[in-house]
């Protein structure tokens, strides 16, 4: 459904909202929403806003309404959506009658979460239902007089709906919340408690409701078949799952380490007519099979293709030998393998290599598998005559491996996207067992790695919902923050010549420090006599030739030189209101000082060469993050980024740890060995709708250390005096605080040379 600026006006109209926050956002949500809903769709979605907007609730709800449920009619399907939304409305209207009218934006804030959680329209319906329930149990007899009290644990709850709908049904979380509504009706404090799963019998009950056959109750009999059939005593370990958005990491074992043990998840469900526990036996079965016959390989020199077939062959090998001593065991390997269809994957358009690995691990298996590859086919009759008669080995399979590697290796192989569907073999192992490093570090195994999009055209996109860290429950808020990104509007770029003509002096000084910065990057220089490091595949070679009667190749060493800088750079301007203010004892505002130290920074970095961007960020209300484009990475350095360093503005607050996380989907995505985030700020993060001035902080904080984790630097210049009270919680030992701000240019730049030597 197109969407016109006449028809946005009609809608705006029709909503009757005069809330600002509401109108900042409303034709992006329009926007937003005309992508997945229908005429019909859109005017019940409306509707249902202006309602809310009439219960004198105040913006929150009618925000929360607008930003998510286009993402859950995303979810649920257009047609669904419509019909969902009529229950949804009936839920806010009993919320809005009783006292529990303050769970309304919870409910609305987290709705998207729990949609993606259950996908499909019915359970969702079902969710509606427990919130009722729960919203009913707060009718509470005094004194013989009926009366109806809020339920404190109502909101906290919905709050965490989505992380509970991880590892719960909806049914379980019925019961589950049955039971802290039961038991704590009469104690607001422990009944929020439990719904923030912050009691003990809270943890223990929803460990009870999990779906699934849970690995502590089969513990013991698992524990005693690997002792039983396989003589192997290592402990068996369970680590959590569903708990958390990301994968579930496969099985593994510690073998040949200190600590060894065989480590599986908390909980199996059904699959494909397989119970947990039957789950279980297989995968227990399957790394003890690892465990006795499997042999280590040296991984340096292997690429991402050839290590992944050559776990595919080894795996299909101890499937092999399992059978052969374990034949009850086939019916199960076949039901939980999954079946890729051949031809379903586009290799023009992502990488197929795990499509055609799946393939042939079910060729391998399933004797009856009407593939026609011609290569697959040959891999499968070589591995069948390999093991014809004999156990064969690991370091044959890494033979046929490589040989298969090499036949059927594709150029789209190197594409980011993966295609995924049906490839997954839940039953195996990581294989971490099966690798040793004698070079480690020395080559990128960024294969597996999942590659963040590339950076996207910023007219017209929708907004970004992020999540926000709730240090009161140490757990995330899904979908809490919505950062709205666009190009900064352009101004005068002889301005920002202007100021760089005033700091000549200055850069020429800089000059002589960033001639000096030492090259990042390491090349190796190989055949050579002498050298620092053994290159393997060279001596490998050469014993080959010696062994064979020939002169061997003395070159069998390498050694590394620096080949220039492999830095990135993203600078992340704090734009609030507080910029504004006029530095003491001079003319000018932190604005225009700001504007010549990024300047400044922009033309030292345009000198090295280092790739970079700058960007700014304001916010106003969880609602309303503005995130402005000054200069992207694909930029030069010129009059166009320059015109938009020139119009800065300065408004509103500080929401920074959303802002930091936006930040890094750009900067990740660069393939630079070094990326520093620096941020450039006034003030404590904090925005105009969080009471708590230690909530943004340790958001913030979070933010750090997730940017951390994905290997980005970050590096906080602080222009507030009173910094030292809570920067450095939030960036450690990695935090500036300029006290004269007047020396901000020549402190800002001075750090970057010194961050990037």
């Amino acid at each position: 459904m197109l969407c016109s600026l006449l028809q946005i006006e009609t809608w705006r109209k029709q909503l009757d909202c005069n809330f600002p926050a509401v109108q900042a956002v409303f034709a992006d949500c329009m926007l937003e929403a005309t992508q997945v809903l229908g005429p019909a769709g859109m005017e019940a979605y409306v509707d249902c806003a202006r309602a809310l907007g009439k219960m004198g609730r105040g913006p929150e709800p009618v925000l929360a309404l607008l930003q998510e449920w286009p993402q859950v009619a995303h979810t649920v399907g257009s047609a669904a959506a419509q019909d969902l939304l009529a229950d949804v409305a009936a839920l806010l209207t009993a919320m809005q009658k009783s006292p529990n009218s303050t769970a309304m934006a919870p409910l609305l804030s987290t709705l998207a979460a729990v949609a993606r959680r259950l996908q499909g329209a019915d359970p969702l319906r079902h969710y509606l239902h427990v919130v009722r329930d729960v919203m009913s149990r707060t009718s509470v007899s005094i004194h013989g007089h009926h009366t109806t009290f809020a339920s404190p644990g109502l909101p906290v709850l919905l709050e965490h709906a989505p992380q509970l709908l991880g590892p719960l049904t909806v049914a379980g979380l019925a019961r589950w919340a049955n039971y802290g509504a039961r038991h704590y009706q009469h104690h607001p404090d422990k009944q929020r408690a439990y719904f923030a799963c912050a009691l003990p019998d809270s943890r223990a009950v929803l460990q009870r409701e999990r779906h699934g056959t849970l690995l502590v109750d089969v513990e013991r009999q698992l524990d005693l078949t690997l002792r039983a059939l396989w003589q192997d005593q290592a402990p068996l370990h369970a680590y959590a799952t569903g708990l958390a958005d990301a994968p579930t990491p496969a099985p593994w074992s510690t073998q040949h380490t200190a600590n060894d043990s065989v480590c599986l998840p908390d909980v199996y469900d059904t699959l494909n007519n397989v119970n947990g526990l039957d789950r279980y036996r297989v995968a227990l079965a399957h790394m003890a099979a690892h465990r006795r016959w499997s042999g280590t390989l040296v991984a340096d020199n292997l690429s991402p293709l050839q290590r992944l077939t050559t776990e595919c062959l080894e795996d299909a090998r101890i499937d092999h030998l399992l059978l052969h001593h374990y034949p009850g065991l086939r019916p199960l390997l076949l039901a939980l393998h999954p079946r890729p269809v051949e031809g379903a994957c586009d290799p023009a358009q992502v990488s197929c290599l795990r499509h055609r690995l799946a393939m042939l691990s079910l060729a391998l298996l399933d004797p009856g598998h009407a593939y026609r590859d011609a290569d697959l086919i040959n891999c499968v009759d070589t591995f069948h005559d390999l093991l014809n008669g004999s156990d064969s080995s690991t370091q044959a399979m890494q033979t046929l491996a490589l040989q298969h590697a090499a036949r059927t290796r594709r150029q789209s192989d190197q594409l980011a996207r993966v295609f995924f569907e049906n490839t997954v073999v839940s039953y195996r192992d990581d294989n971490r067992h099966l690798w040793t490093f004698i070079e480690a570090g020395d080559e990128e195994d960024s294969f597996n790695a999942e590659r963040p999009p590339p950076e996207q055209a910023v007219h017209g996109l929708p907004p970004r919902h992020y999540p926000e860290w709730d240090a009161a429950s140490q757990a995330y808020r899904p979908d809490w923050v919505s950062v709205y990104e666009a190009l900064h509007p352009s101004g005068d770029a002889r301005h920002i010549d202007a100021l760089l003509a005033q700091h000549a002096g200055l850069a020429r000084q800089l000059q002589k420090l960033l001639d000096l910065l030492k090259p990042q990057n390491r090349v190796r220089i190989r055949y050579q006599e002498e050298g620092s490091e053994l290159d393997l595949d060279v001596a490998i070679r050469a014993l080959t030739d010696w062994r064979a009667g020939a002169q061997p190749d003395p070159r069998i060493l390498m050694s590394h030189r620096s080949d220039g800088r492999s830095i990135a750079v993203m600078v992340l301007l704090d734009l609030s209101q507080s910029l504004n203010d006029a530095v003491p004892g001079t003319s000018q505002t932190r604005l225009a000082l700001s504007q010549q130290a990024v300047a400044l920074l922009a033309w030292a970095m345009d000198r090295l060469g280092d790739p970079f961007a700058l960007a700014g960020f304001h916010s106003n209300t969880r609602h309303d993050v503005r995130y402005q484009h000054i200069k992207g990475f694909g930029e030069n350095w010129d009059d166009v980024p320059k015109a938009r360093l020139a119009a800065l503005q300065a408004q509103y607050s500080t929401r920074m740890g959303a802002a930091l996380r936006h930040a890094a989907r750009t900067l990740g995505a660069q393939t630079a060995d070094k990326k520093l985030l620096l941020v450039l700020t006034d003030g404590r993060p904090s925005d105009v709708d969080v009471s708590d001035d230690q909530s943004l902080v340790l958001d913030t904080r979070q933010a750090v250390q997730e940017l951390a984790q994905q290997g980005i630097h970050s590096h906080c210049i602080s222009l507030d005096p009173q910094a030292d009270a809570y920067v450095h919680d939030i960036f450690g030992h990695h935090a500036t605080v300029v006290d004269r701000i007047e020396q901000l240019p020549e402190r800002m730049t001075r750090l970057f040379v010194s961050l990037t030597r």
